[in-house]
């Protein structure tokens, strides 16, 4: 599933693509994805502007000029290709996974395509957000003031839990996934057993700052490409070249001094990859 550094790194694209324009026509290609559509939302979307595209932990979230919402969720296998007009030739043919279609009143048309039908749209009033059930429970976003050493500190106090299950805990930090949480506890030297009531303090010293590294250094090289993410341009991101342990079982550690290796676990059902030596 794409993560949150996937997630900006689309919202990026759709910026330049979308915001300040009209939403000429909107097509549902079929009924449902993970949950049904909205029955009116291409009538709804339709002669809309597109005031700004905000991303909420793996949320997209595209502001309209009436007030309306567009909650936008990749899921498993959700992508948004884009096609610009200024060559020869038309835009390519629909897919049949190719599930909804926003034509932009600048003649561009941006498709989600969705093999497995994992993600899921729907419509809200701006006034709701806050409320709203997606997003009512999630906690601060790492990017943001909110997630400081304090705040990780308070949060994790008394919490039996292993650290790495706690920061995929969305209520504790919004948009964190197993990719990040394996780098950042790897470069934080934070062993993904640890409690994660023995966090707070020093540690939590060291971890806020890793996470946010990590994930500016992901969005930065336009995310991890994965099986079927890509940015929208169709470019694949980068940053899977420069993982330190996810990923890398067997491989060197490669923290300067250390000589262990990475090692791979599974806990809550999925794999962690980190060097016993380095994270204690």
């Amino acid at each position: 599933m794409p993560e949150l550094p996937e997630v900006e790194t689309v919202c990026r694209g759709l910026r330049q693509a979308m915001e300040g324009r009209v939403l000429a026509r909107v097509t549902a290609r079929r009924p449902d994805l993970r949950f049904p559509l909205p029955a009116d939302m291409g009538a709804r979307l339709a002669g809309r502007r597109v005031e700004r595209i905000d991303r909420r932990a793996k949320y997209i979230v595209v502001h309209l000029d009436d007030g309306q919402v567009l909650i936008m969720h990749l899921g498993m296998s959700g992508r948004l290709n884009l096609w610009a007009p200024g060559g020869t030739e038309g835009p390519p043919a629909l897919h049949v996974h190719d599930h909804v279609v926003f034509e932009v009143g600048n003649g561009s048309r941006v498709v989600f395509h969705d093999p497995r039908r994992f993600g899921f749209m729907t419509l809200a009033r701006r006034e709701d957000l806050a409320a709203h059930p997606y997003f009512a429970h999630l906690g601060p976003e790492p990017l943001g003031p909110a997630f400081t050493a304090d705040y990780l500190t308070e949060a994790l106090l008394g919490k039996r839990t292993p650290i790495k299950a706690a920061l995929l805990d969305q209520r504790i930090v919004a948009g964190l996934g197993n990719i990040y949480v394996c780098e950042a506890l790897h470069q934080s030297g934070i062993s993904p057993r640890r409690l994660a009531m023995t966090i707070p303090g020093q540690r939590a010293e060291r971890l806020v700052p890793a996470i946010r590294d990590v994930l500016e250094r992901a969005i930065e090289a336009g995310g991890s490409s994965l099986r079927d993410y890509a940015r929208l341009d169709g470019e694949l991101g980068y940053f899977q070249h420069s993982w330190r342990a996810y990923g890398r079982e067997g491989d060197p550690c490669g923290e300067p001094g250390c000589s262990g290796t990475i090692a791979r676990i599974v806990q809550s059902g999925r794999s962690t990859f980190y060097c016993s030596r380095h994270q204690r």
